[in-house]
Parts: structure tokens; sequence; C-alpha cells
């Protein structure tokens, strides 16, 4: 299921410094709720699980494959927690589920869809696309109900 904020916002270009880009989009399109409050011990946003994960394993390795295992570890959460936070975005469509062997073994991983944000992201906006398109139709059906 197809899931993403979309909210009337002035693009972040002016802003220079990487961090507070991500955060703030990552708040704009829902992956992180405003007001977001961690409940680890992690002190703000930027030490979160969530914030954390995207930003170091998907968005500076965006073309590395890694496993729940691998990032329950690395953040010190269970694999529940990465799971949700995973959902979140694969419901964004910005991920892609990639079978990958390690130790000998298919394992399911994850990364940024076609290890490339833009082309990711291109593919979320054909999503928005189609679902203003249904919402359209949708209007269109309700005003001819009521018409008649």
């Amino acid at each position: 299921m197809f899931e993403i904020n979309v909210v009337s916002n002035t693009p972040l270009t002016p802003v220079k410094d990487a961090d507070e880009v991500a955060l703030l989009f990552l708040q704009q399109i829902g992956y992180l709720p405003k007001g977001y409050d961690p409940k680890t011990a992690a002190r703000n946003v930027e030490g979160s699980v969530p914030y954390q994960m995207f930003m170091d394993c998907f968005l500076k390795n965006m073309k590395r494959i890694w496993l729940v295992e691998e990032m329950a570890v690395r953040f010190d959460t269970t694999k529940p927690t990465i799971y949700r936070h995973l959902n979140k975005l694969k419901s964004m469509d910005i991920l892609e589920e990639v079978d990958v062997e390690r130790d000998g073994k298919m394992k399911k991983g994850y990364r940024i869809r076609y290890g490339d944000l833009k082309k990711a992201w291109n593919f979320t906006e054909a999503n928005v696309e189609m679902a203003m398109e249904s919402y359209r139709q949708t209007v269109e059906h309700l005003q001819s109900l009521v018409e008649d």
C-alpha cells in the first residue's frame, strides 16, 4: 500500500546542511512525525533509529544492501523496531527488497530503490500521480452522483 504525506512546501534548496534538509524532508513526507519524540536514549531526532537508519544506512550507502539483523545490531534495537521503520519507507516506495547471499544463505535485504535516491523518488512521484488521478475520478463520480 502506497502512503506518503503531500504538503505544500518551499524547496529546501537554500539550506546547505544535509542533516537539516534530510530532517525537514523526512518530516514533510511523513516518515518522521513533526515533534517526533524518540522513545530511546536518543537525545534528539537526529540520534533516533528512524533518522539514523535513513541517513547512515540508506542515504549515505545507497547501493549497499542492508539486512534487518545488521541494522538491529548497528542501532542496538530490536528487529520489530527496524521493520516498523522499514515498512514506512517501503510504503513510500523509496526502498526495494533485494535477495542477497550472506553466510551461504539467501536473505532479504533493503536499499534505496535502484541504489539512487533521485530514481527512487521518480517512482514515488509516479505513485502520487496515480493516487491523485484516483482521487480526481472519485470526486467526478461523487459530483455526478449528487447532481442526479
